[in-house]
């Protein structure tokens, strides 16, 4: 997903981006309050590899949500719309165990995607009691329509890494999440 046309108001105290945040890289609290020692976070981050991905997964999700707010398709919605146009019908409990979201959650998003007319649901021919979940063309021409935004919100939210960082890090996320052979 991409940053939406409209520009985005500055960061708050809350947002990752301001200095005043937790998560942010640049706070600028000190562990003693003496100028030049190096902020407590940096120091923990670099100690903690577990501690800084979990923030930078937090900044990075918050992120997403307030681009994909901006575009009208959320983050769930988006992948779901993603994983059934690439990869066919699925049954919820496939499309929530693929895309790593709650089972309850992935029936709100199947939900709202049905009543966008973005995606059908029938009763599955091989198990009546779950639900086969197919994509409809306005749900392609709307994913299609949020995919365009993608490439430049990736650019912004990893603008601090060099291109071959960003391939680095997608493969070591890929190492820690089991889901390539490196």
């Amino acid at each position: 997903m991409a940053p939406s046309a409209t520009p985005h108001p500055a960061p708050g105290p809350d947002s990752p981006d301001s200095p005043d945040s937790p998560d942010s890289p640049g706070r600028s609290d000190r562990s003693d309050g003496s100028p030049g020692q190096t902020p407590y976070f940096a120091r923990l981050a670099a100690e903690r590899p577990d501690i800084a991905l979990c923030r930078a997964s937090s900044a990075v999700a918050r992120a997403a949500e307030a681009h994909a707010a901006g575009v009208g398709l959320g983050v769930g919605p988006h992948l779901v719309l993603k994983m059934l146009t690439e990869a066919g019908p699925g049954s919820q409990r496939v499309l929530s165990d693929q895309l790593r979201i709650d089972r309850t959650v992935m029936v709100g998003i199947c939900d709202g995607l049905e009543r966008a007319g973005h995606v059908r649901r029938e009763r599955a021919a091989g198990d009546r009691r779950a639900y086969a979940v197919t994509v409809t063309d306005a749900g392609r021409a709307e994913l299609a329509r949020a995919e365009r935004a993608v490439p430049g919100f990736l650019d912004v939210s990893f603008q601090r890494l060099t291109p071959g960082e960003r391939r680095q890090l997608t493969r070591l996320l890929g190492k820690l999440l089991g889901t390539t052979d490196d």
